[in-house]
């Protein structure tokens, strides 16, 4: 059994051309995201643009599901993609702004928070028109939050 699993992932590997990240390719990506401190869900959407051979750029925007309150979070990230071919490691760092209102009607209650992200993720194609994409950041403003991000990307 391992080693039909293992001729199987072999002749997967190699029977896909080799994806490269090239200038002017773009990604659409569907994203769900868990925040480890506060063990917050949440959901959001991004569009990623080489702009250079392995360097993206990837504005996005997460709406949050806390207990109480709104929170929703914008990020704008450089991603430098170190590997090629059907799983696509890459590095990222960038822009972080968290929007917070604990107590959504009243007056005063909205904060700001502002910040850089790093973290590291993998892009993996499933098939010509998606891919999975995985993310672990970390971001630094107040609240100081590590998370999860898992989504689809869809290559335009």
């Amino acid at each position: 059994m391992k080693k039909t699993l293992l001729f199987l992932v072999f002749v997967s590997v190699f029977s896909i051309d080799a994806f490269a990240q090239e200038q002017g390719d773009t990604r659409i990506h569907a994203l769900g995201t868990y925040n480890l401190r506060f063990g917050e869900f949440g959901v959001g959407a991004g569009a990623e643009y080489f702009f250079i051979d392995k360097f993206a750029v990837m504005p996005s925007f997460v709406k949050y599901f806390p207990q109480v309150g709104n929170t929703s979070n914008f990020s704008f990230d450089l991603r430098y993609y170190v590997t090629e071919g059907p799983s696509q490691l890459y590095f990222m760092a960038g822009y972080s702004q968290t929007f917070e209102n604990n107590q959504p009607g009243q007056p005063g209650t909205k904060r700001d928070y502002v910040g850089a992200n790093v973290g590291v993720g993998a892009y993996i194609v499933l098939t010509e028109w998606v891919g999975l994409s995985t993310e672990f950041r970390f971001q630094s403003q107040f609240r100081q939050e590590s998370g999860f991000r898992l989504g689809f990307a869809f290559p335009l």
